[in-house]
């Protein structure tokens, strides 16, 4: 009788162990250990924001506008074309800078010289943005302030070129965190008696 009870009991003890398995009862296996998601991490470095490119950022990064960053630098303006804006900036090119008369260029760069200077790197931006559809029509007889109160004409021509004061724009839209670039082919004097 000892020996029954012990087998029952073993029976009774080795059934509380295992698992009950009765008919059309699913087991439920533990999920799987996945490895951790990186296609999740790497998603996450592609939706960070890009570093702005500001309005000096675009004229530093083109090496035809290396005259007009000199100038921007030693006019004081950079901080300001590299803020919030926005502006509008008429860009001339080196070659533009090369055409003013001999040595005016090099005067103009001297400390001694940095509010004339400022007047005339200042003339060639206008505050907010104005993309070239938006520029009106010549018989619109408009003007256009500088940031330093100066008026400017731009104007769109019948031949649809847009042109500022006597020079042309040879390509627009260049657009920057900040503002947006038009390049002209000559460089504005605005009249000192202004």
């Amino acid at each position: 009788m000892k020996m029954f009870l012990f087998a029952a009991a073993s029976v009774f003890a080795l059934a509380a162990c295992s698992p009950a398995a009765e008919e059309g009862t699913p087991t439920v296996a533990p999920p799987p250990v996945e490895a951790p998601d990186t296609a999740m991490e790497d998603t996450m470095t592609d939706t960070q924001p890009v570093e702005e490119v500001t309005l000096v950022d675009v004229v530093a990064n083109n090496p035809d506008f290396s005259t007009l960053l000199a100038a921007v630098d030693a006019a004081g303006l950079s901080e300001t074309l590299a803020g919030p804006g926005p502006y509008t900036v008429f860009a001339p090119t080196n070659e533009a800078f090369a055409a003013l008369a001999p040595g005016q260029l090099d005067e103009l760069l001297l400390p001694e010289n940095k509010d004339d200077l400022t007047r005339i790197v200042s003339y060639h931006v206008v505050p907010g943005i104005v993309m070239a559809a938006d520029v009106p029509a010549e018989d619109a007889a408009t003007s256009t302030a500088s940031v330093n109160n100066l008026d400017l004409s731009v104007r769109r021509m019948a031949d649809g070129s847009v042109m500022v004061n006597q020079y042309t724009v040879t390509s627009s839209d260049i657009q920057a965190s900040n503002g947006v670039v038009h390049v002209i082919d000559g460089v504005l004097i605005p009249r000192m008696e202004e």
